[in-house]
């Protein structure tokens, strides 16, 4: 009987090997924790198409941001849920000084300077309507009009003290119109994350819950400006358009469903690259896991490591603490 020269096997028999040939280790410094943020003091409002999720006062988000500080989590993407009082068609409360927003990036680096704080650049928690810019007559998300929002928008996190902007909008050309208003204000060291390869997925339900802009969008959807999830190579176009912009980093989102994309984007660009595992990714993980179907440690680990293989340089998750904690376990 003949017998292979080469077994495999032998480098997998023990745990030590399998960790020395290991090739993708997963660590709390390659996750983003993803936050809520609502109105009112020592409150929290639970998210229910994800269990384990809530919406935060500001003074409960800094004690989030503590425990990711503590986590050795590098860094927070901050999302508001200002309520329907302050929307309007044109989203103004979004660059209002005042806004939930700022003054939630204003207490957050008060109180834990060391965190990278990311903020939203969108305008869809803001508007009657629930889409991400302003509208036409016949609901159509018009371009120039929603960057010159998007710029104030910009402005005013940046003055408040945020360290990335992160336009999710995806209107052609917004990356340039913010880095030069951002150069021209001074807020030269302000880094833009650019969600460049966004698609128009089915996994961002439960976010637009969180937020409040579903019951707004009703059944709009957003086709007209998030890509296709059929293309991949228009991916690589948008992304080196938003370098050559002025972008820092480049994000791909949803995360599980576009490793591939996550995969040519780094192979291609070097960029630092981000991934986003989404809501409906979380909510799917999280079900499964309360049914019993799926370990859930297990799988969320596994899950943030095959965004990591593919790619990612960072991984925003709310799943973030929780892998952070593990991790260290």
């Amino acid at each position: 009987m003949s017998y292979p020269a080469t077994r495999l096997r032998r480098m997998r028999r023990d745990a030590f090997s399998r960790a020395l040939m290991r090739e993708t280790v997963l660590t709390a410094a390659d996750l983003v924790m993803v936050a809520f943020v609502c109105e009112g003091t020592d409150r929290s409002e639970p998210v229910p198409s994800m269990p384990g999720v809530e919406r935060l006062s500001i003074d409960r988000l800094q004690r989030l941001a503590g425990d990711c500080v503590a986590a050795g989590i590098p860094a927070l993407a901050l999302f508001p849920a200002p309520g329907g009082q302050v929307k309007s068609a044109d989203g103004r409360e979004a660059w209002n000084p005042d806004a939930l927003m700022q003054r939630a990036i204003r207490a957050l680096k008060q109180s834990h300077p060391s965190l990278g704080l990311i903020g939203d650049i969108a305008l869809d928690p803001y508007t009657t309507h629930g889409q991400d810019g302003i509208v036409d007559a016949d609901g159509y998300v018009m371009n120039e009009p929603t960057i010159e929002a998007l710029v104030r928008q910009a402005l005013a996190q940046a003055a408040a003290g945020v360290d990335f902007i992160a336009p999710s909008d995806m209107m052609d050309g917004r990356i340039g119109a913010i880095r030069t208003a951002l150069e021209q204000a001074g807020h030269i060291h302000t880094r833009i994350l650019a969600y460049s390869a966004k698609y128009a997925s089915g996994f961002y339900g439960p976010f637009r819950e969180a937020v409040g802009s579903s019951g707004s969008l009703g059944k709009g959807g957003k086709h007209t400006y998030q890509m296709d999830i059929a293309n991949s190579d228009e991916a690589l176009r948008e992304v080196e358009l938003d370098i050559r912009e002025g972008a820092d980093a480049v994000m791909v989102k949803p995360g599980l469903p576009c490793l591939d994309v996550l995969y040519r984007v780094k192979r291609r660009f070097g960029m630092p690259t981000f991934v986003y595992q989404v809501s409906g990714e979380y909510a799917m993980l999280k079900a499964a896991a309360q049914h019993g179907w799926l370990d859930e440690k297990t799988v969320v680990l596994e899950t943030l490591t095959a965004l990591k293989r593919a790619g990612a340089d960072a991984i925003l998750s709310y799943y973030a603490l929780a892998a952070a904690r593990w991790l260290r376990d």
